[in-house]
């Protein structure tokens, strides 16, 4: 038997020209979390991260804060995020450019509504099946590489893995243990909170989910800011 924690990233940098490096909150929830893991006594053999800069930054704060810096790394490409920037033009291709994109959002009272609300609508058009061939990396592509970053993971030795990774690839793993309807994913990964872990098992019988967006490092926080979704 071992376990899994995926991690969702810490919060990224939302309407910045690099939205891959992490805000200043993001590094605080990256602290909190290597904080509570050292309290719960958690020990990782293996850590593993996407290619992006917000999985990298996260479990460096992370490991430091709970003072398991020396631990083996594996990187997949399965753990990344979907294209977001490819994603956003495929769909408002009038908002090709960034500042195209800034002034539109700043067009509305509440950018980040306006935001989730057109990325909702590109996700639908991306993972619909009408449009793969217009995407450098589909939605069958996407969603069949995190599962075979999921088998590697499971056919590691490790007892417990820390794998930091965002929302899609948790919702995809999430989706296919629960064996809800594919379509449904994205519904699942609207509402995961920034550093929030999910917990796999990993049983001679297959992996199972066990906790799914829990934020315990988060839950005795002061400030309500420290639990972000974007």
């Amino acid at each position: 038997m071992a376990d899994l924690l995926l991690i969702r990233h810490g919060q990224a940098s939302f309407g910045a020209a690099d939205y891959d490096k992490l805000s200043d909150t993001g590094e605080e929830q990256s602290r909190r979390l290597g904080a509570w893991l050292a309290r719960s006594g958690a020990t990782a053999q293996l850590v593993a991260t996407g290619r992006m800069q917000r999985h990298a930054r996260t479990a460096a704060l992370c490991l430091e804060t709970s003072g398991t810096t020396d631990l083996p790394r594996l990187e997949l490409a399965g753990l990344d995020e979907l294209d977001h920037v490819e994603v956003l033009k495929r769909h408002r291709p009038d908002l090709a450019d960034y500042d195209g994109f800034s002034r539109e959002l700043r067009s509305h009272a509440d950018p980040h509504r306006a935001f989730q609300e057109m990325f909702t609508e590109a996700v639908a058009r991306w993972s619909g099946g009408n449009h793969d061939h217009e995407y450098a990396r589909s939605w069958p592509d996407f969603r069949r590489e995190t599962l075979s970053a999921l088998r590697t993971l499971s056919e590691h030795p490790a007892r417990e893995i820390w794998a930091f990774t965002s929302g899609g690839p948790i919702a995809v793993i999430a989706t296919e243990l629960l064996g809800a309807p594919v379509e449904r994913t994205f519904s699942l990964s609207w509402n995961l909170v920034n550093t929030g872990i999910t917990r796999i098992r990993f049983r001679r019988g297959g992996a199972q989910l066990i906790t799914y967006n829990a934020w315990p490092h988060l839950a005795d926080a002061e400030d309500a800011r420290l639990i972000t979704y974007r």
